[in-house]
């Protein structure tokens, strides 16, 4: 059953044009080719990048932290309450009027003092300004170096320039070890991203993060498997290409640098809505969909390639939407904030918390900083 599984998984009529076997993609004469055993090493190098970010968090982004005076706010801890603390970790975060006359009654607290107990509580919650700073710092390293690194192995090929030459000789492309090395460390860091996920800094799209990470993972890999080098290697220059920048801007804005990281954001959004928007579509996807027709007969390789790469871009055209709302409010001279940042609330006063049972209701801030808050992705 499960040899009957593995063979139809790898029949070439999935993968591989009309006419050609895998026989036709073994390594001879010094040429050397794309196999599926080669991205065994992803997982393990997934695991070694978890490692050196951890490292580089405690070592470099703590210290660049403390350089640019990223400074975490006082939060006042909920107070030990049995009753407010079951019904938080079993019925939900923020309790409707009625369930807070209820648990007023069974705690003996105040509406009010039972409301300002949950929004204490979900601030404790909340990560703290220092983790997203070193979030942050993690990413935008490893997209510069990618970007460059991605840059260094393609901007010298003939396809990067004539992107017809993407298909020259297909699936017959024997593979350069810079090409391997891309691949393998963009793939690996994208697994380290997923493996991360639960623990990383959670935001408004966070499903949206997940199927990010997993169509990236899938189209990288299938890339992989059906010789789809050449392209995959644009795609994956053309996303680090905006990533950088955003992670940047989010530094800035967790530093306090209000102007720095605006105009920084200008750029990446321009950047962003010329590559995903523009180049991606109409020329990255115009050669994946109309030249391989050209020469050879659709295969299922062929859909598949290009369904994965039609849910990135309703993945991109979504972050669009909120990046251009952002981008108009602060045009407009309103209070800009990352569209997908979960706001902190803030206790009201002073004086409230002296006054037994009395308050008002608490305005949301954004750790008090106007803009921007996160990430987004790639073949993202």
């Amino acid at each position: 059953m499960l040899q009957t599984l593995y063979d139809y998984f790898w029949w070439e009529r999935l993968w591989l044009p009309v006419n050609l076997t895998w026989a036709d993609l073994e390594d001879r004469d010094g040429r050397v080719y794309a196999k599926a055993s080669d991205l065994y090493i992803t997982l393990p190098l997934a695991l070694l990048f978890l490692i050196i970010r951890y490292f580089f968090e405690l070592y470099v982004a703590t210290p660049l932290a403390a350089l640019l005076n990223v400074k975490e706010k006082t939060r006042l801890r909920a107070p030990l309450n049995p009753t407010l603390e079951h019904f938080y970790l079993t019925s939900g975060k923020q309790p409707k009027q009625a369930e807070v006359e209820l648990l007023s009654r069974q705690s003996g607290l105040s509406g009010r003092q039972v409301e300002r107990w949950f929004r204490r509580r979900r601030n404790q919650d909340r990560p703290s300004l220092l983790k997203k700073f070193r979030e942050a710092s993690w990413r935008f390293t490893f997209y510069l170096i990618a970007f460059i690194a991605g840059m260094a192995v393609i901007v010298d090929k003939p396809w990067f320039y004539d992107m017809r030459k993407v298909w020259e000789g297909y699936p017959i492309q024997s593979m350069i070890p810079s090409q391997y090395w891309y691949y393998m460390i963009e793939l690996s860091f994208y697994w380290s991203l997923l493996f991360s996920i639960a623990s990383d800094v959670k935001r408004k799209d966070f499903k949206e993060q997940i199927i990010h990470h997993v169509a990236t993972i899938i189209l990288i890999s299938f890339s992989w498997f059906a010789s789809y080098v050449r392209a995959g290697t644009l795609i994956m220059a053309l996303h680090d290409s905006s990533d950088y920048l955003l992670e940047s801007a989010k530094m800035f804005n967790y530093a306090g640098w209000k102007n720095t990281c605006n105009n920084i954001f200008i750029v990446f959004a321009i950047v962003f809505i010329i590559t995903r928007l523009v180049i991606l579509p109409f020329w990255i996807l115009h050669c994946t969909l109309v030249y391989p027709l050209e020469l050879y007969p659709a295969f299922f390789g062929y859909y598949f390639f290009n369904f994965m790469m039609g849910v990135l871009q309703l993945l991109h055209i979504f972050w669009a939407y909120l990046i251009l709302r952002m981008a108009h409010k602060f045009i407009t001279g309103k209070l800009v904030e990352d569209e997908r940042s979960d706001r902190e609330e803030t206790e009201s006063s002073e004086g409230e918390e002296a006054a037994a049972g009395g308050g008002a209701k608490s305005r949301p801030l954004a750790n008090g900083h106007p803009i921007l808050n996160n990430n987004h992705r790639k073949i993202d």
